[in-house]
């Protein structure tokens, strides 16, 4: 199996978050690696990673940092491949990382999800791959209709449940 995607985090500590879209790409059979790179303490390694990541046969990378939250901007510095940031709340609530990842200056987009959002991104990733696998495509449309499955059973019980003043 070669991977298509590339999960990196700044660190282990980021497992936590990031491990959600480990666990998306497991459900949807997407073959994806993950690796702890550090735009700080590891430069070198973050810009040979991002250069080599497209003749992997890499198609999207996400990459979690929390606090300065340079890593994903630095990834995208040094690929044309589509990356996603995922902020990572280690301090200030992850404000201070959401803002790192998304200002980003023109030339060098991230996209970014929300703060600890990994699963967004790994569905991200995956509306990505579906654009030239329709198998892929498929599966992404059976999730979709599990997550509407989901809330309508959900409002069905919100209707059984009987208060004095409630009309529905």
């Amino acid at each position: 199996m070669k991977p298509q995607v590339s999960i990196i985090m700044g660190s282990t500590s980021d497992l936590k978050v990031m491990e959600k879209a480990a666990q998306f790409f497991d459900e949807m059979e997407i073959p994806f690696e993950m690796n702890a790179l550090s735009a700080h303490r590891t430069p070198e390694a973050v810009e040979n990673f991002a250069k080599k990541a497209e003749s992997r046969g890499l198609k999207v990378i996400i990459a979690g940092a929390g606090m300065a939250a340079h890593l994903p901007g630095v990834i995208a510095a040094s690929t044309s491949l589509p990356v996603i940031g995922v902020p990572i709340n280690a301090t200030l609530d992850g404000m201070d990382a959401l803002l790192a990842i998304v200002q980003m200056p023109p030339g060098i987009p991230v996209a970014t999800v929300g703060i600890n959002n990994a699963l967004n991104a790994a569905i991200l990733a995956v509306r990505i791959l579906a654009l030239e696998d329709q198998a892929i495509g498929q599966k992404l449309k059976t999730y979709k209709s599990g997550l509407q499955q989901k809330i309508e059973k959900a409002n069905s019980e919100l209707k059984a449940l009987k208060y004095r003043f409630k009309t529905n």
